[in-house]
C-alpha cells in the first residue's frame, strides 16, 4: 500500500501548535513533565545507557489497565518532545483517536557514530576520521536493545508486543539496517531522511536482495525523504545525477523504489518525498504521516446509518471494531484478553441513539457497558431513562437504584424520587 500525502498540512499544524495546549494540562508544582529518566547498565555496550520514558496518560487508570505498543525512539535526546507531543494528541480524541496510546522510549546517545552505524568503514572519505574509526557498533547497539532494553522495559512498564522503531539520518540508517538484519524485533519502522550512502551504499545493496527473498507479513515500513538535493533540483532530475553532492538523496531515492518494488514479500510500505523540507526539519512531519499510515485503520470511522437503520447492531460493530485492533496492533489488557470498547465514548454514543428513540440500539449500548465495567454508574443511569421513557418505572427504579449504589448523584436521586413518588 502507497501512503499518498494530500490536504494534512492543516491538521498538522493544528496539532503542532496545540501540543502548548495539551502541555498545559500536565503540569505539577509548576513543572511541564512528559516523562522521566531511566537507565541500565549494559554488559553488551559495557557502560551506562539512560533513557527517557513517557507513560500514556491513561496509564494505571480504572479503565486503562492495559499493555501499550511500544515506540523505541534513536536520537532519543533531540526528538522525544516532539513524538510524545503527536501521540498524545492524536490518541486521545474524544475517545475516538487516529492512533492507539503508547509509550515512548526515547534512547539518548552515548556515540552516535559508533551505535548507528551498522559497518566499520574500511575506505573513503571516512576511514581515517575520528568517527570512521569508531564506527560499526550497529549489530551491538541493536543487540543491547533486544537483549537489556527491550526486557526491563517489558518487567518494568506496562509494554504490550506491538514494537516501532523510529530513527532520523544515521538512525535511519539503522533502522533500515534492523528491517533487514533482525526483521522479527519491530512490528514496524520508520526511517526518516536515512543515511543510505554510508560505506559505499552497502546497506543499500543488502536491502535490495533480502527484500526480493525475504518474508515481511504482518510488517510495515514508512520512507520519509526530505528535499537535500540543491534547490530546483527535482526527483527525476535527481535520480539520473551523478555528483558526489546528491549521494544522500539519490541513495534515499534508490532505497524506495526498491522497497516499493517489493511487492512479494507482503511488507505493507509507504514512502512520502518532502519537496518543502530539509534534512533538519523533516523529522516531525514524517513522524506524523508515518503513525497515519501504520495505524491507517485504528479509528472508528461512523457513519449514519449506523445509528438511524434499526437492524443494525451499533453494539457489535464497536465490539468487532476494538477486537480487531486488539488483536492487529497487540493491544491487550493486563490479563492478555482483548480491549473493550472505551466506557465514555459507549455512553455517549448510547446517549445520542436514546436521544433518536432508537431503544433497543440504546439499550444493547448501556448493557455492553453494564458487562464491560460493572463499576460504571453512568449506564445503569441511562438504562433507567429507557424504562423511563417506555412507561416501566418498576425496572427503571431498579436501575436508578444500582446507579445511586455505584456512586450518589444528584440527577440520578431526583430521578429516582421522582418515580418513587408515583408508586400507590
Amino acid at each position: 500500500m502507497q501512503f499518498i500525502h494530500s490536504g494534512m498540512k492543516f491538521s498538522f499544524f493544528t496539532c503542532f501548535f496545540s501540543l502548548l495546549f495539551l502541555f498545559s494540562h500536565a503540569q505539577l508544582n509548576n513543572v511541564v513533565t512528559i516523562g522521566t529518566v531511566d537507565s541500565i547498565h549494559s554488559q553488551v555496550l559495557k557502560e551506562q545507557r539512560k533513557f527517557w520514558v513517557h507513560l500514556p496518560p491513561s496509564a494505571g487508570s480504572r479503565q486503562a489497565k492495559r499493555k501499550y505498543p511500544v515506540v523505541y525512539l534513536l536520537d532519543g535526546d533531540k526528538n522525544f518532545t516532539g513524538v510524545v507531543g503527536m501521540i498524545d494528541l492524536l490518541s486521545s480524541v474524544n475517545g475516538n483517536s487516529f492512533f492507539p496510546e503508547m509509550i515512548v522510549i526515547g534512547i539518548l546517545n552515548t556515540d552516535r557514530f559508533r551505535d548507528l552505524t551498522p559497518t566499520h568503514v574500511t575506505s573513503g572519505l571516512w576511514v581515517d576520521s575520528a568517527a570512521g574509526k569508531r564506527s560499526g557498533g550497529g549489530d551491538a547497539f541493536m543487540n543491547f536493545i533486544e537483549k537489556e532494553l527491550m526486557p526491563h522495559i517489558d518487567s518494568v512498564y506496562p509494554a504490550g508486543h506491538y514494537r516501532m522503531i523510529i530513527g532520523h539520518s544515521l538512525g535511519g540508517l539503522m533502522v533500515i539496517h534492523t528491517l533487514v538484519h533482525h526483521r522479527e524485533l519491530f512490528n514496524s519502522y520508520v526511517a526518516i531522511d536515512p543515511s543510505m550512502w554510508w560505506d559505499k551504499q552497502r546497506l543499500l545493496q543488502e536491502t535490495r536482495q533480502t527484500l526480493k527473498t525475504g518474508s515481511y507479513a504482518g510488517r510495515a515500513i514508512f520512507l520519509g525523504m526530505a528535499h537535500t538535493q540543491q534547490p530546483g533540483m527535482d526527483t527525476t532530475i535527481l535520480q539520473g545525477d551523478t555528483t558526489d553532492g546528491t549521494i544522500h538523496p539519490r541513495s534515499i531515492l534508490q532505497l524506495s523504489r526498491i522497497i516499493m518494488a517489493s511487492s512479494q514479500n507482503e511488507l505493507e510500505k509507504g514512502f512520502q518525498y518532502y519537496d518543502a523540507e530539509t534534512h533538519a526539519s523533516v523529522p516531525l512531519m514524517a513522524t506524523y504521516d508515518a503513525l497515519h499510515f501504520i495505524f491507517t485503520d485504528y479509528q472508528l470511522i461512523l457513519q449514519d446509518s449506523y445509528f438511524d437503520d434499526p437492524a443494525f447492531s451499533l453494539a457489535a460493530f464497536l465490539q468487532h471494531h476494538y477486537e480487531t485492533i486488539s488483536s492487529k496492533y497487540k493491544i491487550t489488557a493486563e490479563d492478555g484478553s482483548t480491549i473493550l470498547p472505551p466506557e465514555d465514548l459507549v455512553n455517549n454514543l448510547g446517549f445520542y441513539v436514546l436521544g433518536k428513540k432508537e431503544y433497543k440500539k440504546a439499550e444493547d449500548m448501556f448493557r455492553m457497558n453494564i458487562k464491560n465495567y460493572p463499576t460504571g454508574f453512568v449506564a445503569y443511569n441511562y438504562l433507567g431513562d429507557i424504562y423511563t421513557q417506555k412507561d416501566d418505572d418498576a425496572d427503571a427504579i431498579v436501575c436508578y437504584k444500582k446507579s445511586l449504589s455505584l456512586k450518589e448523584t444528584d440527577e440520578t436521586r431526583k430521578k429516582l424520587e421522582k418515580l418513587m413518588r408515583k408508586l400507590p
